[in-house]
């Protein structure tokens, strides 16, 4: 079993930057792929951003130049690095570890940009 905790969420106004945190624990492949997603009141859930075992990335159009995706392998940790926020970017995100055969979901995290 994978534990996912999310954290780094809050409050931001227009502009401002935030960096969300997830950490894993527990039974982790080695090769893996860990991804950000997000779903706005009334959305669906979307991809933002992931990376894989070898720190391949991808993201999402509406977030490429402003949010940077990284991984600590030592810590089972992923980050995600957003700047330049916008109002559209509120939404909870969701931390999510894919690897063989599982797929695990965070709790998620809440991100409101608002002035």
């Amino acid at each position: 079993q994978v534990q996912l905790v999310e954290s780094g969420g809050g409050l931001v106004q227009p502009g401002g930057s935030l960096r969300l945190s997830c950490a894993a624990s527990g039974s982790i492949s080695s090769i893996n792929s860990m991804g950000w997603y997000r779903q706005a009141p009334g959305k669906q859930r979307e991809l933002v951003a992931r990376i894989g075992t070898g720190d391949s990335t991808s993201y999402a159009d509406s977030v490429k130049g402003r949010f940077t995706i990284s991984r600590d392998n030592a810590k089972n940790t992923a980050y995600l690095q957003m700047n330049s926020l916008k109002p559209e970017d509120t939404a909870v995100y969701y931390c999510r570890l894919q690897q063989i055969g599982l797929d695990y979901w965070g709790q998620g995290t809440q991100v409101t940009v608002s002035s």
